[in-house]
């Protein structure tokens, strides 16, 4: 069975892009950004274990099991910059869940598309 492919509406794809250019970054402009010395913070939401064995340079580990930890969260996470977050890869929520969790917490926040897979893959610089 074939399916039939809709155009979509250019007034709505416009909307979508916005939005996600606003809220999500990639591994080249977070890169990019940290070379210019552009005020971001960078925090990964994978287990602590997967931190120790490699993360992005700066980045400090908010792992899942600390999200509710007031007093971790206010030392990991800033209010007068943007918080990069990133897990796993592509197909990890983890990031996106974390980012519900502390914008409703009035910290702003972006996901890292790919997330370390795609950052690892891309063989840019990697802190132990």
């Amino acid at each position: 069975m074939a399916t039939t492919l809709k155009i979509p509406s250019a007034a709505k794809a416009k909307k979508y892009f916005e939005a996600k250019m606003a809220f999500t970054t990639g591994p080249v402009e977070l890169e990019r950004w940290v070379g210019q010395g552009q005020p971001i913070h960078i925090v990964d939401v994978r287990a602590a274990e997967d931190y120790a064995e490699g993360h992005i340079p700066g980045a400090v580990n908010l792992s899942k099991d600390q999200w509710h930890d007031a007093k971790m969260v206010k030392a990991r996470l800033r209010k007068d910059t943007i918080n990069v977050l990133y897990c796993y890869s592509q197909v990890c929520h983890l990031a996106a869940t974390a980012a519900v969790e502390f914008a409703g917490k009035g910290y702003p926040v972006m996901e890292l598309e790919g997330g370390w897979r795609t950052w690892k893959d891309g063989e840019f610089a990697i802190e132990k």
